[in-house]
């Protein structure tokens, strides 16, 4: 019943219950393509750290304390006490929703015979489920816990590593190393089950090319810059396609569709806090960060495709590829990609590498004609232009919160500050703030250990 009551964004037909209210349980390879198919519960990830982040600032007082719910403000004055006492947070609770999908379909294929047959879509769906568990599971990590150290990760808490669909057991917390060695494994195990024809009419659902690319995502996070970019370069190597943002209108407010040719794997924000993480105009309570805006150069066509400026002369979001709606795209895109390629390339002493991907990237970045190649003479240089123009290019896509974590953690010393109405607020780069707190009720329920704070 628990399933079934989790699993009511599915089609309708799929799930009524039967006139003599007998339930329609999920038994075939059919039914699992369809539960991995809702992507309301799958293709979600956590608001708190695009809330958290130094991509937007509060205009006013007035503006701060007319916000409805008290997360808001934890999570933008980085608050020890971040939710205030509210409950059910959805980068808790959402995340580990998806798990409970990906484990309900890893449990039900036991039950079905793979043969000759069937293998092909077995396999797949297999794949898909653990790529949705896996992708759950770093959404949580790299929020609730500390950024990944080798020195310490045997010793840092994870996230408790549900692996199967049972709700009748309480888990403590794994160790980040744990935590991590499982989600490489399920994307590892991946990358051997999908399918290798990425299709663009069906981003939701995960691929060849997203498996690589979500490996490269989490070995970046890690600081394992080597296997990052051989993750990217696998990735890349099945798709690449770039956008010409020439052929992309600078005056609409939703510059790119729901099948942006970019996307490798499509997911969302959760449907939550949008009041300061929505993409429209309408909202003047925030503004994009000003030095932010400073850092487009004026045939940059980011500038006007990305931003547009509201009636208080601040610059909100436009729509990015999500096409439509209210919150942030935050799936697996090319240019992510060829950026964590191009990043990884400089850490390997490799300037002419590094350069020559982020100069693919931008010459489609600029005005037609505009675009001078970026040539530097170092790898310390290179480095240094690969991420800033990784800030440029992934704003608003709920990234800046763990490169902030991974950048710190070898050296960058970022400290960030907010100013509200004359007041300082300020984050060190080592602060535990870093580590977002477990919702006080999954405490109360689980008895898992808290974080400090």
């Amino acid at each position: 019943m628990l399933l079934l009551t989790l699993i009511s964004g599915c089609r309708k037909d799929f799930l009524d219950a039967k006139p003599n209210s007998t339930i329609v349980n999920p038994t075939t390879l059919t039914d699992y393509q369809k539960l991995l198919d809702n992507s309301t519960a799958l293709n979600r990830t956590g608001a708190l750290p695009q809330m958290s982040s130094d991509e937007y600032f509060i205009v006013s007082q007035s503006d701060f304390d007319a916000l409805d719910q008290l997360t808001y403000k934890g999570a933008y004055l980085w608050s020890k006490d971040l939710f205030g006492g509210e409950t059910n947070i959805p980068d808790w609770n959402a995340a580990y929703k998806a798990v409970f999908y990906a484990n309900s379909v890893l449990d039900g294929l036991e039950k079905i015979t793979r043969n000759s047959n069937n293998q092909t879509d077995y396999d797949n769906i297999q794949g898909e489920a653990v790529f949705f568990r896996a992708y759950a599971f770093y959404d949580l990590v790299k929020s609730f816990s500390p950024v990944y150290n080798h020195a310490t990760a045997t010793s840092d808490l994870g996230i408790p590593l549900r692996l199967s669909s049972g709700i009748d057991v309480t888990l403590p917390r794994s160790t980040v190393q744990v935590t991590f060695e499982k989600i490489l494994a399920d994307l590892k195990l991946a990358t051997t089950l999908l399918r290798d024809d990425f299709s663009s009419s069906i981003p939701n659902r995960p691929s060849k090319s997203a498996a690589y690319a979500m490996l490269a995502r989490v070995y970046l996070y890690m600081g394992n810059y080597a296997e990052a970019g051989n993750a990217a370069n696998e990735c890349l190597t099945r798709y690449n396609t770039l956008i010409d943002y020439n052929k992309v209108s600078t005056l609409t407010e939703t510059p790119f569709s729901y099948k942006t040719d970019e996307t490798i794997f499509f997911s969302t924000q959760d449907i939550a806090y949008d009041s300061t993480t929505g993409y429209t105009n309408y909202y003047t309570n925030f503004g994009i960060d000003t030095n932010l805006i400073k850092l487009y150069s004026q045939d940059d066509l980011r500038a006007t495709i990305f931003f547009e400026k509201n009636n208080l002369n601040n610059y909100n979001l436009k729509r990015g590829y999500v096409g439509g709606g209210y919150y942030a795209f935050t799936g697996l895109a090319t240019d992510e990609i060829m950026l964590i390629k191009a990043e990884c390339a400089a850490r390997n002493n490799d300037a002419h590498t590094a350069m020559t991907i982020l100069n693919q990237l931008l010459i489609n970045r600029y005005k037609t004609g505009s675009f001078v190649p970026t040539a530097v003479t170092t790898a310390s240089d290179a480095l240094n232009q690969v991420l800033l123009e990784r800030r440029k290019e992934l704003v608003w896509r709920a990234l800046r919160w763990s490169d902030l974590k991974r950048l710190n953690r070898d050296g960058a010393n970022i400290t960030l500050k907010r100013n509200l109405s004359g007041t300082i607020y300020a984050l060190p780069a080592y602060s535990p703030l870093y580590v977002f707190p477990i919702p006080n009720d999954e405490i109360l329920l689980s008895g898992i250990q808290q974080n400090i704070r």
